[in-house]
């Protein structure tokens, strides 16, 4: 039996995420109570619309066909008015590519755009797929390090810094995973203005799959909104999977020139077709249904914002920034290192993770991956109840290690 694998695999980092769920997994099925702060998912169900509409779509018998690679026309059709709607700008469906969720979009765009040779420009602390999927494609991930003392937010000075003659694409995304920062409207333009000002174009990716959740008025605004002139260099990916509560349903897209859209259609149709047909039109009804859903979940995460971020700031040798949306709490743990575990000393945000699972039974995520070494992320993606026991489990295993 042939044990060789393609060379791209030697490039990607195994996934620190992967071992801690299945560490989890292996302490839930030996009955401990796990507090799940490492998800990224919610933990409401999807609005009784979609549900409704997807056993309609089921019971009507259009969901048992293939669709057209990019997705139903209708679908495409209610993402580009909802663009109108939410976003201020005007896309056409020919420019809409439906997806396997918003990773698979991003995926795609990466085959159809990054080679050998090729430079990603990605602002870090970062999401762990952008740098491995441009790794995969043979490119380089270039990683600007942001500050939290600068809320994590690229400088323009910094991007500017990072952009040389093979630089390929710029990926921001905005909210972010893992930090929660989002840009408002004069940082994106300070941005849009050094991109402007580059003798060698590239293209803007820019992640929104968090746009609706934001919080304390902060406003959401679109770079194809801010910049009608760069729009034949701008993508923008999203998709229903965060705000209407949908990540098992897997539906995201991409919003690209034609052009790029073709390209994806061509790239998708090698891999896996179309996205199921019933989350299709359980997509439909999210994105063309009643909004109040969506707002009341997204108020959810924003008391549930205050009391883990509040929480956290409440252990010793911890820090935490208010973050501006999705619902993540990026927390500084380094001043929990040199506590006892076992026959050994906490030393990194990795051992912190692994400590935090073993002795409070709560699962986050280390920062290293998202190249922020000495961090932690915990979702608040959970009841406000579950977060606050969580956090006293915490304390009482820091006070047991001191």
């Amino acid at each position: 039996m042939p044990t060789s694998f393609a060379d791209r695999l030697s490039v990607v980092a195994p996934s620190v995420t992967l071992a801690m769920n299945a560490r989890a997994a292996d302490l839930r099925a030996k009955g401990v109570d796990v507090f799940a702060f490492g998800v990224g998912e919610p933990d409401f169900e999807p609005p009784l619309s979609v549900r409704e509409a997807a056993k309609r779509a089921i019971d009507d018998g259009v969901t048992s066909k293939y669709t057209a690679v990019s997705g139903i026309a209708p679908l495409k059709k209610a993402i580009c008015e909802a663009m109108v709607r939410n976003r201020g700008w005007e896309p056409t469906p020919d420019m809409v590519t439906v997806s396997v969720g918003a990773k698979h979009a991003l995926f795609n765009l990466a085959i159809a755009l990054y080679q050998a040779g090729d430079e990603v420009v990605i602002p870090a602390p970062a999401w762990i797929s952008y740098p491995e999927q441009v790794r995969m494609l043979g490119a380089t991930p270039v990683l600007v390090e942001t500050r939290e003392e600068d809320g994590w937010r690229m400088s323009p000075e910094s991007l500017a810094r990072a952009l040389t003659p093979r630089t390929k694409a710029i990926i921001l995304c905005s909210p972010s995973n893992p930090t929660g920062t989002a840009y408002d409207e004069a940082q994106l333009k300070a941005l849009l203005d050094v991109i402007r000002a580059q003798a060698n174009p590239c293209w803007l990716i820019v992640d929104e799959i968090y746009a609706e959740l934001v919080y304390d008025g902060f406003k959401h605004v679109s770079v194809a909104k801010l910049a009608p002139d760069l729009r034949s260099r701008i993508i923008i990916v999203d998709g229903v999977s965060k705000s209407y509560a949908m990540t098992g349903w897997r539906i995201g897209w991409s919003i690209a020139p034609r052009e790029v859209a073709k390209a994806l259609d061509m790239v998708q149709g090698q891999s896996t077709t179309n996205p199921s047909a019933v989350a299709q039109y359980a997509a439909l009804a999210a994105v063309n249904g009643p909004q109040d859903e969506v707002e009341a979940m997204r108020r959810q995460f924003e008391k549930r914002r205050g009391v883990m971020v509040n929480a956290l700031r409440s252990l010793p040798g911890v820090k935490c920034r208010m973050p501006e949306g999705a619902f993540y709490a990026f927390a500084d743990c380094r001043g929990l290192y040199g506590l006892k575990w076992g026959d050994k000393r906490l030393a990194s945000d990795e051992d912190v993770a692994f400590w935090l699972l073993d002795k409070a039974h709560v699962a986050a995520v280390p920062g290293g991956p998202f190249a922020a070494p000495g961090y932690v992320r915990f979702s608040y993606a959970t009841n406000e109840e579950r977060i606050l026991k969580g956090i006293e489990s915490i304390r009482a295993a820091i006070d047991a290690s001191r």
